[in-house]
């Protein structure tokens, strides 16, 4: 078993930032890939980001690209999301997700352990 944590979500401007912060217990934390997805009202849960095991390879969908930016410590066992360049658009609830498979990693079936999620909202 595997308990995720996130923090770090709130109100902001667009334009603005907001890091994530995603602690794990329960599992060896550096044997784990690590997602974030988000879902915003109405719509189906997307993915975000994604990084391996060892942190070297990092997946994003291409509307925040260039804006954000997924990290991890394996010491501390927390993956980050960095947001910047903050859009209204980016309004959702982001979830942290971690998964001991490396097949169909942007896919949300591919994660086994999830967060409760943190609310980010944007405003225009």
């Amino acid at each position: 078993q595997v308990q995720l944590v996130e923090s770090g979500g709130g109100l902001v401007q667009a334009g603005g930032s907001l890091r994530l912060s995603c602690v794990a217990s329960g599992r060896t934390f550096s044997n784990l890939r690590m997602g974030w997805f988000r879902q915003a009202p109405g719509k189906e849960r997307e993915f975000v980001a994604t990084i391996s095991s060892s942190g070297r390879s990092t997946i994003y969908v291409e509307s925040v690209k260039g804006r954000f930016a997924i990290s991890r410590d394996n010491a501390k066992n927390t993956v980050y999301l960095q947001m910047n360049s903050l859009k209204h658009e980016d309004t959702a609830v982001y979830y942290c997700a971690a998964s001991p498979s490396s097949y169909d990693v942007t896919q949300a079936k591919t994660y086994t352990y999830w967060g409760q999620g943190t609310q980010v909202t944007v405003s225009s």
